[in-house]
């Protein structure tokens, strides 16, 4: 009998959109399954993925990530012409894609990528609805950033 490997939370991290949160708003968060093709998983397992500037679009009714990189390996990938910036369909169910597409819809609302993770043997991304920030809401988060760490700077030495 085997034994399942267990979970490792800091591993399962594929890649990472962090100026998502610097540009957006998030309003709501969906995890999504991705159809891919071999040569993108055995890629993903080597970390060669960029969802950077990925976001969603509808098509006949279902939902795709665009603007997503995977990167071929060369030899994972001698026969098939791969291309690396292809649209992949997201594994949704009805109910999440109404909800998406209606959220999408309002003015001023996208949806991005946020992160791109394993979960058990299953790719998975994680897309949020956004709201794009003006300058002056990025400056009110860098400053409260900023007086997060001086803050507990000052708590730290408080106590000598």
């Amino acid at each position: 009998m085997t034994k399942k490997k267990a979970y490792k939370p800091g591993s399962a991290t594929i890649a990472m959109n962090k100026r998502a949160r610097h540009e957006y708003f998030i309003e709501e968060e969906i995890e999504a399954g991705l159809a891919l093709q071999g040569w993108e998983v055995k890629s993903l397992r080597a970390g060669k993925a960029n969802i950077s500037d990925s976001y969603v679009v509808f098509r006949n009714g279902e939902a795709y990530l665009f603007g997503a990189t995977i990167t071929p390996l060369n030899v994972a990938s001698s026969h098939i012409v791969c291309d690396p910036t292809r649209s992949r369909k997201l594994l949704l169910n009805k109910k999440e894609l109404d909800k998406l597409f209606g959220l999408s819809n309002r003015d001023g609302y996208t949806i991005v990528a946020l992160s791109m993770y394993w979960k058990n043997a299953w790719s998975k991304i994680k897309i949020g609805v956004a709201k794009g920030k003006q300058l002056h809401d990025k400056r009110t988060d860098i400053k409260d950033r900023e007086w997060k760490v001086s803050q507990s700077r000052i708590m730290k030495n408080a106590g000598r």
